[in-house]
């Protein structure tokens, strides 16, 4: 679309939704101020997300996934665990973690082993 292009006519779209009153009219507000392009890219966030969640791939956040790994550790299981570094990476790697994950799981792990009693 060049500058002296005239803008493109909109095309509306109606669809129907069974909502209560409250769920209305946050969707009302969001359409009347929300410009159609931030509404798409909402949508497809949205549907992306519904279809890796029904499909069962929807990972949790870095920030979640290091904590699971690390959280009820001992000062004990952490130095072993460091003592044991590349099983521990390749067992992570068979989970599908990323390297940047594994090296905040081994960051964390090394502030455990490292605590004093």
């Amino acid at each position: 679309m060049g500058i002296s292009d005239p803008p493109m006519p909109g095309k509306e779209f109606v669809f129907k939704l069974n909502l209560s009153e409250e769920q209305s009219r946050e969707i009302g507000l969001y359409i009347s101020s929300l410009p159609p392009s931030d509404l798409l890219f909402a949508l497809r966030f949205a549907y992306s997300r519904y279809a890796a969640e029904s499909g069962g791939y929807l990972m949790p956040g870095r920030k979640s996934l290091v904590k699971r790994e690390t959280l009820s550790l001992t000062e004990d299981q952490a130095n072993w665990r460091l003592n044991n570094w590349k099983a521990m990476i390749k067992t992570y790697r068979e989970k599908g973690y990323s390297y940047p994950t594994i090296s905040r799981i081994k960051k964390q792990v090394q502030e455990i082993a490292s605590k004093k009693k």
